[in-house]
């Protein structure tokens, strides 16, 4: 059985060398980033992958944390994100057997220079879709600045790929200076995609960009276990608000909210979690799930979220044509990859 796994994280070599050798940034990729060497080493990330060779393995690379944008002024993130997604694409262009495409990565505090950016990388370096994280430095995403960057992705045809960005600085109560017991990731995270979602749907972004194909990590976050809320409950927008009418926006929009989010496409990395990939293929069917790890991140620093996730779909009663879809149809569909004979 083939996999193409759509959501993982590594960073290429010249980036990482700049970002270690950097004050600012050496310190936000910090201690946990370099005690995970299948991260930035490529003989580690092929170790990890031969694991899985019985399972026609392959990956869609992306970088992984900090969001480029929190590292320097845009000109400085525009060299970090060319330095990024020029790597990615000499390891795609290297090891297609390994590496069956990347996404790209911009310099989102400098919303022109990053549309500039995201074109380069798609008409001369081969990229497959844009990663952008659920705010820009805090500011939401559906701030028309960004727009011309959701734009360019519809243009070509290529997925814009959510990633949730928050960190211990987002206190839990009002009361406090920081986030305890690190709830700003277990909870935080799904809490930053599914905003950021609703962000795009509330605005209008959606119905301005009907081609867009916006893809949400970890399985569409809270979303399929509060389809209720998303669904009946945003169904009466305003409802609960008396010092502004919400109503306009519902009157506004082309569908019901709880269309739009069934609109979004999701992958299948949450940790090993069974109910929750149950959940989540329920909410969204096998045509919008794509299979993912988000490796290297788990205890064993690679392998575990792999073989978790397929061994989890490989429990699930799915038809071949579906367990086809979600392991790397929808992948090569997605991302405009080359059907494997």
């Amino acid at each position: 059985m083939r996999y193409v796994d759509a959501f993982n994280h590594f960073f290429p070599k010249r980036l990482w060398e700049k970002l270690e050798s950097s004050p600012g940034a050496g310190q936000d990729i910090g201690k946990r980033m370099r005690g995970i060497p299948a991260i930035f080493d490529l003989d580690e990330r092929f170790r990890v992958m031969d694991l899985f060779s019985q399972h026609d393995y392959s990956q869609i690379l992306s970088l992984g944390m900090p969001p480029l944008e929190s590292l320097g002024t845009p000109e400085e993130v525009l060299e970090l994100a060319k330095l990024g997604n020029d790597g990615m694409a000499e390891l795609v262009q290297k090891y297609p057997d390994r590496f069956a495409g990347y996404i790209a990565s911009l310099p989102m505090n400098g919303p022109d220079l990053a549309v500039r950016e995201a074109e380069r990388a798609f008409t001369q370096a081969g990229a497959n879709g844009l990663q952008i994280h659920t705010n820009v430095n805090g500011a939401p995403l559906d701030e028309e600045r960004f727009f011309p960057i959701f734009e360019m992705a519809a243009k070509h045809n290529k997925p814009v790929l959510l990633h949730p960005s928050r960190g211990a600085n987002m206190p839990d109560y009002k009361t406090e200076d920081k986030s305890k017991y690190e709830i700003w990731w277990t909870f935080g995270w799904p809490y930053e995609t599914s905003t950021a979602m609703a962000r795009l749907v509330f605005s209008g972004f959606m119905d301005r960009l009907p081609n867009l194909k916006v893809l949400a990590h970890h399985l569409g976050a809270m979303v399929p276990y509060f389809e209720g809320r998303v669904g009946p409950g945003w169904d009466q927008l305003g409802k609960r608000t008396s010092d502004e009418d919400y109503s306009v926006v519902l009157k506004n929009l082309k569908k019901r909210p709880a269309d739009y989010f069934k609109d979004f496409y999701a992958d299948t990395a949450v940790f090993g979690s069974r109910p929750a990939t149950i959940c989540g293929l329920e909410y969204y069917g096998a045509d919008k799930v794509l299979f993912a790890s988000d490796s290297p991140f788990d205890p064993e620093r690679g392998p575990g979220y792999i073989r978790d996730t397929i061994a989890i779909l490989e429990s699930l009663d799915l038809t071949p044509e579906n367990r086809d879809k979600i392991n790397f149809r929808n992948a090569e569909k997605l991302f405009g990859l080359t059907p494997k004979n």
